[in-house]
């Protein structure tokens, strides 16, 4: 896979030592015990990790230790990975942000051997991505090290209900231990149930009730659609199509100690499920219903945060809100310049976002448009980032899920 050189790529000095800096003074990494060793290595780029196995046999010891990868997992400020998406689904491709390059995983041979049934990753937390396969089982993976597990069946009674969103959420003091929260039914009866990696099992379903005081505003649910015609004369569509990757997203958050569960609903609102209190509502729509956009959800920093891409004025805008619960309306958090995204105008094209700490990763897609951009909304920065290229031809990527890359 060829690759580019990005823009803004950081270069480093580096000054060379006296030949006698270190006379007196130099040791062998062999003379510390397994758990040190496993410390120093710990503070590698994640870039290296896959160098580890190739150097010595203790070393590709440490890369397989459970205990190692935990120290990995409490190393601060580590970037993660982005795994892309893409029509064929047979590779995994990682974007990463440290090194701004593009880098080709082993695809797990577990998935491979699916014959007739590509499994499609519908969320990801810690350094594990889940996958959904055709007939609706859960595949948990490790797409560094390639190691699957396949979850139990949900049961009848939950495959028979329409599914409304999938997420993940990941210890960080355990790496194997996650949860995997399944939100389903219709918006007057909607409920949610959990798997619990430490129990290998599912929870029993839990119904949520409909607060009183934040009934749905928009008055369309289930598979209702509203038609109209844009400026173009085109006929759209209220009810929204998402990539399959995105079918299910959603973000889970943690407000004052409850679980909280944002996604979309079929009309593009977004709908907000308490799961410790086991209610739910829905937000002030952002645009009129009669408005041409597109919308994602993602999480930044413990915050729920929307993402639409909209055209006014002759000129497309993407932006990026955030709900104040006081006055329950929306306020704008960042914006992409006007000379960035005024050439998604008049394209039609889809965004899927992926939030991370200060960032958010956006694919934006359409037939003949494909780019990535990367935005801080902390500093309102835009970035695009390089474009991928496998055989000479650019890769054209739909989504993207982010994990810990050295787990």
């Amino acid at each position: 896979m060829e690759r580019k050189v990005s823009p803004f790529t950081r270069k480093t000095r580096k000054r060379k030592a006296p030949d006698d800096a270190y006379l007196g003074s130099a040791f062998s990494l062999d003379e510390l015990n397994q758990d040190l060793l496993e410390r120093v290595l710990s503070w590698l780029p994640p870039s290296s990790f896959f160098r580890l196995r190739s150097v010595c046999k203790r070393w590709n010891s440490v890369a397989n230790s459970a205990t190692f990868q935990l120290a990995c997992s409490q190393i601060p400020l580590r970037e993660p990975w982005f795994l892309m998406v893409d029509q064929d689904l047979d590779q995994s491709i990682v974007f990463d942000p440290a090194e701004a390059n593009w880098k080709n995983l082993n695809h797990p041979a577990y998935l491979q051997q699916r014959h007739g049934c590509k499994p499609i990753p519908v969320a990801s937390s810690g350094g594990l991505v889940c996958y959904r396969t055709e007939s609706g089982n859960l595949i948990v993976c490790n797409p560094v090290t390639g190691a699957c597990r396949e979850l139990p069946t949900v049961g009848q009674s939950s495959e028979s209900q329409t599914l409304h969103a999938i997420t993940m959420y990941s210890s960080p003091k355990d790496p194997a231990s996650y949860r995997i929260v399944l939100v389903s039914g219709e918006f007057s009866t909607l409920s949610f149930r959990v798997f619990d990696s430490t129990k290998n099992m599912w929870e029993d379903e839990v119904l949520l009730v409909q607060k009183a005081e934040n009934s749905l505003e928009s008055n369309i649910s289930g598979d209702e659609t509203v038609y109209f015609l844009s400026k173009a004369g085109d006929v759209i569509a209220t009810n929204m199509q998402r990539c399959p990757s995105k079918q299910y997203s959603s973000v889970l958050t943690m407000d004052n100690g409850e679980e909280v569960v944002y996604f979309l609903s079929q009309s593009g609102t977004v709908v907000t499920c308490n799961l410790s209190r086991k209610t739910f509502s829905e937000h002030p729509r952002l645009l009129p219903i009669f408005t041409e956009y597109s919308i994602d959800v993602v999480e930044c920093k413990g915050e729920m945060l929307v993402v639409i891409l909209s055209e006014f004025l002759e000129t497309a805008s993407l932006r990026v809100w955030k709900f104040s619960k006081g006055d329950r309306s929306w306020r704008q958090v960042a914006a992409m310049p006007p000379s960035m995204s005024h050439e998604f105008y008049g394209k039609k094209v889809d965004i899927n976002c992926l939030g991370c700490g200060d960032m958010i990763f956006i694919c934006i897609n359409s037939g003949d448009f494909s780019s990535y951009v990367m935005c801080n909304v902390v500093a309102n920065e835009w970035k695009e980032l390089p474009k991928c290229y496998v055989n000479g031809k650019t890769k054209e990527f739909m989504s993207a899920f982010s994990f810990d890359s050295i787990l």
